[in-house]
């Protein structure tokens, strides 16, 4: 197997698993504060043994300022995941990952605003064109404005979830020299101390011991077994597929199989759930995914004058200027 091809598969698999995220959330029946701290708990150890085995903590290559901008990252990553997850609730798996994968839209508007990376007539257009797509998915209609309903609460809670994931793109980009299993590692662990405070743990800690309920009926392990789960395999597990990918692949195949993700969830949550988008919902979808692959796939114009930068050996900093999450990569 060539390495091109071990890497397709890698991240075919990487997106596969991402795609039953969704499942995992909603089958553990416990809030997204809950899910999430559980998730960056169980999460930090399986990266952190991977990484103490790998033996990357030698030598790590973190400075104070990328450090920082690590932890920076981990706290817009953290409060993402838990809007997201809000957003299955409120609306569907489906919708809530299709409008969330507007990521990229973010990320090229943000660099223009807050970083003044140049935004191109041409990518502006796409990006207008992905909003149409994203007018169509998310399904709302005047009804949804005035009766308080949830639905519209959960596709703005999609839209500030890609929004969040966009400016930790854009802080993630600027840490160099620094494995993504490294970043990844510091981004999870931020989420426990800021997650604590919020989660209940009276209500986790008789169902993960197997106490009985109040009627005497006894509680079924497998609610537990989900949270271990979006830890070990959609944080652990996932991630070590996707940076392995990475160093693998060009940047045309990543951006097509990230569509993995979505098409897998939606498969997902109309397989174990029956929902389904409508017919006017599914003809915005082909809108973003063809915006989204113009997007990542334009050429990255360079300042006037700038000379180009000779690539050198290291270990992967190409891959340490992507962003140390899923593609939306995900959740």
């Amino acid at each position: 197997m060539t390495p091109e091809n071990k890497g397709t598969a890698q991240l075919t698999t990487a997106m596969v698993l991402s795609g039953t995220l969704g499942v995992f959330v909603v089958e553990s029946g416990a809030s997204p504060f809950d899910v999430v701290f559980f998730r960056v708990l169980f999460g930090a150890l399986a990266l952190g043994t991977y990484v103490v085995a790998r033996g990357w903590l030698r030598g790590h290559g973190f400075t104070p300022r990328t450090l920082g901008l690590a932890v920076l990252g981990g706290v817009f990553i953290v409060c993402n995941w838990v809007l997201l997850f809000e957003a299955y609730r409120n609306t569907s798996i489906s919708v809530a990952t299709v409008v969330y994968h507007t990521q990229p839209f973010y990320v090229v508007l943000l660099g223009a605003l807050l970083f003044r990376e140049r935004l191109t007539a041409a990518k502006a257009g796409w990006v207008a064109v992905a909003f149409v797509g994203l007018i169509l998915v998310s399904g709302v209609t005047p009804r949804d404005f005035g009766n308080g309903g949830s639905y519209l609460l959960g596709v703005g809670q999609a839209l500030l979830a890609a929004l969040l994931y966009g400016l930790s793109t854009l802080v993630t980009k600027r840490i160099t020299g620094v494995r993504p299993h490294l970043i990844a590692l510091v981004q999870v662990l931020v989420g426990i101390p800021l997650l604590l405070p919020f989660a209940h743990f009276g209500a986790m800690l008789p169902q993960a011991l197997g106490f009985a309920r109040a009627g005497g009926t006894p509680i079924e392990g497998a609610d537990w077994g989900w949270l271990v789960g979006l830890g070990v395999i959609h944080t652990g597990l996932m991630y070590v597929l996707m940076y392995a990918a990475y160093a693998k692949l060009p940047t045309a195949k990543i951006a097509v199989l990230a569509f993995v993700y979505p098409a897998v969830a939606m498969i997902m949550d109309w397989a174990v759930y029956g929902h389904h988008i409508g017919l006017v919902q599914a003809l915005g979808v082909p809108l973003i995914v063809l915006a989204s692959l113009r997007v990542t796939l334009a050429p990255t114009p360079r300042p006037r004058g700038a000379a180009s930068v000779p690539r050198t050996a290291g270990h992967a900093p190409e891959a340490a200027s992507r962003p140390a999450t899923p593609a939306a990569c995900e959740a």
